[in-house]
């Protein structure tokens, strides 16, 4: 690895063996390097500004931002969250994530000038000890293939006082998912990938965390279930993804025609909101 400058500030990356990988990482339930996902995760995953504004006022919430200078966007994928928490918080960041594929939208589209991205596993962070004030991560904990080890990698690369804000899916939430009813199969793959929430909390304070705050977090992810159907319709959800095209096509069908029966309404879902402090 090498130290690049981000900003005019530097980043201390340290060498790890097969930190840099060209795929998915090893063991992992997906490999996006082998799918199209990362060609329509932007385009499926992006909720507009209003959505970007409400998640920076919940990770300010948590944080304090006058302390904030470094920032780790840990499993990253396209960046989606990334410029805005540099820009918000007017730090560096550094977005590091096992698929080149993922990585390439992100360097392809436009960027924060001290935003920085690299290819790395989670199990193995190629940073420095004590070298960022945040780690985000958002949405990619069931994809952890040993969550305990990354939990502890996570209190490295902290700093005192350092915080993680995990943005998160739970398996006591499935039933409350807007696709789920649409999509039963996904049903059977979110009980099977996705942990608890008690488990996902357990890792961190195993690994010498305090929890500070455990809250649910209402965001609207389309106007209308027409669009959502849209945005489903590019499969950039992993578990959609996995499902197989007899169960995705029949889902979308019930989705589109719901879309065209019901009220018009935004759509909705919970996500789970953990922060934890070293």
């Amino acid at each position: 690895m090498y130290i690049p400058s981000v900003g005019g500030k530097k980043f201390a990356f340290k060498k790890i063996p097969g930190a840099n990988i060209a795929r998915g990482a090893r063991g992992s339930r997906m490999d996006y390097d082998q799918t199209k996902i990362p060609e329509m995760y932007a385009r499926g995953r992006d909720h507009g500004p209003v959505f970007l504004e409400q998640w920076m006022n919940v990770v300010a919430g948590h944080v304090d931002p006058a302390g904030v200078h470094d920032i780790l966007d840990l499993g990253c994928g396209t960046g989606r969250f990334s410029n805005a928490l540099a820009s918000r918080f007017s730090s560096n960041l550094v977005g590091i994530d096992p698929s080149t594929k993922m990585l390439q939208q992100a360097l392809n589209s436009p960027s924060y000038s001290r935003v920085f991205y690299a290819n790395g596993v989670a199990e193995a962070l190629p940073l420095a000890s004590n070298s960022v004030d945040v780690v985000f991560i958002s949405m990619v904990f069931h994809h952890f293939t040993d969550p305990p080890t990354v939990a502890e990698e996570c209190k490295r690369v902290l700093r005192s006082n350092g915080r993680v804000f995990l943005r998160t899916a739970s398996r006591e939430k499935t039933s409350m998912y807007p696709y789920v009813p649409f999509f039963p199969a996904s049903w059977r793959l979110l009980e099977q990938r996705v942990p608890s929430l008690t488990f996902q909390r357990g890792v961190f304070e195993d690994a010498g965390f305090r929890t500070l705050a455990c809250e649910v977090v209402t965001q609207e992810i389309a106007p209308d279930y027409s669009a959502y159907a849209d945005k489903l319709a590019l499969k950039a959800d992993s578990i959609l993804a996995s499902l197989d095209d007899k169960d995705f096509q029949a889902g979308l069908h019930a989705l589109r025609f719901a879309a065209a029966t019901m009220p018009p309404r935004a759509v909705t879902e919970p996500i789970d909101v953990l922060v934890f402090g070293k």
